[in-house]
């Protein structure tokens, strides 16, 4: 049976005519297993011909579309120190809701009546203004007196200058006539002496037309007195005129000086009070910061500074709140070598924590517990965690996302890109390739349109 002798008795006894051998030798073994792997080759040979979805996985959290629908905190503008809470954590508030007051901690905003003093002081120095006002309007008016003054005191010295001028030429003629008529008078009283002396003429005749001699040089010398008297008032007059114009201008001058002081300290106080105005509204609009509002409708999430008598500083977070109306969205991440592959509007599936779920990420159709999304924003600067973020937006053509969902629970998306074999995709993930570069219908035709212009 061993075989060890070169003669073989199984070549001369037929060992399968025998029951045992019949057992043995005849008996197919692993028959039916090797149908299984027959047809299992088959089927994997079938398989690896049918369509498989190209996709791009990510994880995220639950979002909201719109930045003013985000969870956000409360600050307090200004430093204080917490007085009283009107609510409490989960309750319902509705914007402009008072949710706590403040107390103020710089010893400047200590009196509790500032405002009222600050009105008080804008109240003063706005009658300092009128004042200045006033004063100017008078200052203003005595300038313009003054040189209307001036005017007609220049109008009457260039009047009385014109007489003088004219009584000079008046004077000079008299002048004139006196020594016209001293000649005569000379020549006359030569005429009678000499007749006098011939004997023609008495002594009296002689002594009469002396007298009218010496009558008529005496009105010359009178005549030229007043001639050098008419002159010294034209130069009187001159320099009258010359003072006047100094006079006045020294006068105009100081009251023109004291209205632009005046104007000068009338803009001061115009200045103070618009500061005091700007101090009183600082004031105004402080006090109504001791109250901190929601500024939204919301719930309260949590007292992030909580007690009485805690002091914070400016925008230091006091409260968080969760807006009462958003709309959902789903913050993911892929990878820079994805992320050409990502389009505004492009469909992908997301699976929520907490929703049970069978997912079969190449073939999204036989997928069970997925919701549909849309690709509404893609950023353009890396994430500190060395990927893109991309925003989703529920799709409106598939099922409604669950309303139960909460914003910052946790959420898995699968990008859907183009459709391929399973042999091509088991090839590309042993090789490490990155999936085929993939473009949406639109904007397929859109290049297409490119390239025939």
């Amino acid at each position: 049976m061993l075989n060890i002798s070169h003669n073989q008795l199984n070549k001369k006894v037929p060992i399968t005519d025998f029951k045992s051998g019949k057992d043995i030798f005849r008996k197919n073994y692993y028959k039916q297993f090797n149908k299984f792997l027959l047809a299992a080759a088959i089927i994997m040979i079938i398989v690896l011909f049918l369509p498989w979805t190209q996709n791009i996985t990510g994880q995220g959290l639950v979002t909201t579309l719109k930045p003013n629908q985000r969870p956000q905190t409360i600050q307090s503008q200004i430093p204080g120190r917490i007085e009283e809470w009107f609510v409490q954590e989960g309750d319902y508030v509705e914007k402009g809701d008072t949710i706590l007051r403040i107390s103020e901690v710089k010893s400047e905003y200590f009196d509790e009546r500032l405002v009222e003093r600050t009105s008080e002081q804008i109240e003063a120095k706005s009658s300092s203004v009128v004042a200045y006002g006033g004063k100017v309007d008078a200052l203003n008016r005595q300038v313009t007196a003054l040189m209307k003054e001036e005017k007609l005191k220049m109008e009457q010295t260039q009047n009385k200058l014109l007489q003088a001028h004219l009584k000079v030429k008046s004077d000079s003629i008299d002048l004139e006539a006196a020594k016209t008529n001293i000649i005569i008078a000379e020549t006359q009283f030569n005429r009678i002496q000499t007749l006098e002396n011939e004997g023609l003429k008495a002594v009296k005749d002689v002594e009469e037309k002396r007298l009218k001699l010496q009558e008529t040089q005496a009105k010359l010398i009178s005549q030229e007195n007043k001639y050098l008297a008419s002159k010294n008032e034209v130069i009187n007059a001159q320099i009258e005129l010359s003072s006047i114009t100094a006079q006045y201008a020294d006068k105009i001058s100081k009251a023109q000086s004291d209205m632009f002081t005046a104007q000068s300290s009338g803009f001061d106080a115009k200045a103070q009070v618009t500061k005091l105005e700007n101090e009183y509204t600082n004031y105004k609009m402080r006090n109504n910061l001791l109250y901190v509002t929601a500024p939204q409708n919301g719930y309260i999430n949590k007292a992030l500074t909580g007690g009485i008598g805690v002091t914070f500083k400016e925008g230091e977070e006091l409260v968080g709140i969760m807006p009462a109306q958003y709309d959902l969205a789903v913050e993911t991440f892929v990878r820079p070598i994805d992320l050409p592959l990502i389009h505004i509007d492009e469909k992908v599936r997301v699976q929520f924590d907490g929703w049970p779920a069978i997912v079969f990420s190449g073939w999204p159709n036989v997928s069970y517990g997925t919701y549909g999304a849309k690709v509404v924003a893609i950023e353009n600067f890396i994430s500190d965690n060395g990927r893109y973020r991309i925003l989703l937006a529920p799709d409106e053509t598939d099922h409604t996302w669950p309303e139960a969902i909460r914003v910052g629970s946790g959420a898995r998306t699968i990008a859907l890109l183009e459709d391929v074999p399973i042999w091509f995709e088991l090839w590309r993930q042993i090789n490490s390739f990155p999936p085929n570069y993939y473009q949406p219908e639109g904007s397929k035709m859109s290049a297409a349109k490119k390239d025939k212009k």
